[in-house]
């Protein structure tokens, strides 16, 4: 039987709106950093936001709690939940518009960022711990989720998920999930070679005068792949290894500036002012005799320098931290040391000293404070003692040197007594400075009693 004119324009006209109908259901989506599986960060407001049809109601639902936003000119829309306890069993959150997605096996708890370079990339698979470390890796509440690569899923922690996770990531998850007994989420967005230049959007850039050029350029390549996608997502705070390409391309003083723009840059975009941010001080390495002959020409001074600029990031960045690695380094010809379980401790122990309350775990090794010249002898003060000063492997301290009048330095004895370390030399009869640790493949045995190693230093500010 045939069908009437009438007929089939009602059809087409229905079969349009239909498709039309199924256009605008195909435009509400989620960032992929939003999935299943995923972990919110509690006590904070929860931060959603995706996009669908122009003009277009959205509905999200969590944990009995809903909030509503319309589609804007673009088709973004962002939203607020209320905050929420750390929880240990799964729930179901809720996207509702002209379709719905439902995210499954969501929990609540701590969420770090884990950015850098290769350090920080390294996988659990090429650590060193990675034989006893990997089979014992099943945390169902800690979630892991690699962003960058082709597939951005999160995932339970399992020894098979693991492996090509972030060895150091994954070590600082782990303590605090064993500590605090909640949901770890970790997210890895580190790229191996990289200058910390392309992870800093222009907004942090352009707060420093020393950095004008750089925020020129406007944002970073990495930054806008790697870090804006991310935001605004509610998160405690970053944990940071950085610098190699840094220490190479010639870096030293600005650097603190770099680091400081990077951070002032993230929380802007992350609209979170109270982010923490714990970085690792670079390893040992022989970066003077590795590039001597390059553009840059650098010496063995080139790395000392950098930790120099590294070490006043504390003081130059509110809530942040520094871990020193040099007495886990081992071979100072591996640019890439393979404990990273020491690593992931120790920036744990600052996020559990300063974000958890855990007064009495001690977060720094010693750093120095002041000098006094008695006659042929240094005294040095420090803070972070921790109980009392000493050396790590039960030797002579090493990694000394002291200078007089003509600024020629040269090894030097020292000695602790009480929370000080006493620095002489017979070649120097009026000592005028102090260095310690400073040359770039230095391992000084210098801690104190949590066994943590003091960051190297110099009293003089010669040229």
């Amino acid at each position: 039987m045939r069908s009437s004119p009438l007929f089939s324009a009602v059809l087409f006209l229905v079969t349009c709106l239909s498709c039309s109908a199924l256009a605008a259901q195909s435009k509400l989506r989620l960032p992929a950093v939003l999935g299943d599986h995923m972990v919110l960060q509690q006590g904070k407001p929860i931060n959603i936001w995706g996009w669908a049809a122009v003009g277009e109601q959205v509905k999200v639902t969590f944990a009995g709690a809903s909030a509503s936003a319309v589609a804007g000119a673009k088709g973004r829309w962002s939203l607020q939940l209320p905050a929420q306890k750390a929880s240990r069993k799964p729930r179901k959150l809720t996207v509702e518009a002209a379709s719905k997605i439902e995210l499954r096996d969501v929990l609540v708890g701590e969420v770090w960022l884990c950015s850098g370079q290769s350090n920080m990339a390294w996988s659990m698979s090429r650590t060193t711990h990675q034989k006893e470390e990997i089979k014992k890796a099943v945390y169902p509440r800690i979630r892991l989720l690699a962003f960058g690569g082709k597939k951005i899923l999160w995932t339970a922690c399992t020894a098979a998920s693991v492996k090509g996770f972030s060895g150091v990531g994954y070590h600082f998850g782990k303590r605090l999930h064993q500590a605090l007994k909640v949901p770890i989420g970790l997210i890895r967005s580190a790229v191996g070679g990289t200058r910390i230049e392309p992870w800093t959007p222009k907004v942090g850039a352009a707060r420093f005068d020393s950095l004008a050029q750089q925020a020129a350029k406007g944002d970073g390549n990495l930054f806008r792949r790697l870090i804006a996608p991310l935001a605004p997502m509610s998160m405690r705070g970053i944990i940071w290894y950085q610098g190699e390409s840094n220490v190479i391309q010639g870096d030293t003083g600005i650097y603190a500036d770099r680091q400081a723009a990077l951070v002032a840059g993230w929380r802007d975009v992350f609209e979170q002012d109270d982010l923490s941010f714990y970085y690792v001080q670079l390893a040992p390495f022989t970066y003077g005799k590795n590039y001597a002959k390059s553009k840059q020409g650098l010496t063995p001074e080139s790395l000392p320098r950098f930790w120099e600029a590294q070490t006043k990031c504390m003081k130059t960045i509110p809530n942040s931290g520094m871990v020193v690695i040099t007495d886990i380094t081992g071979n100072v010809r591996d640019i890439h040391p393979g404990n990273k379980r020491d690593v992931g401790g120790r920036l744990a122990r600052w996020a559990l000293a300063k974000n958890y309350g855990r007064n009495k775990v001690t977060y720094s090794g010693p750093l120095y404070k002041s000098m006094q010249i008695a006659g042929s002898k240094v005294t040095l003060t420090f803070d972070h003692v921790a109980g009392g000063l000493r050396s790590l492997d039960k030797a002579a301290l090493t990694e000394f040197s002291i200078a007089g009048e003509d600024r020629q330095f040269v090894s030097a004895k020292a000695k602790i007594k009480g929370d000080t370390v006493i620095v002489w030399s017979g070649e120097v009869a009026n000592p005028k400075a102090v260095r310690f640790g400073w040359r770039d493949t230095a391992l000084p045995n210098l801690g104190n009693k949590a066994g943590l190693p003091a960051s190297p230093f110099r009293t003089d500010i010669w040229k």
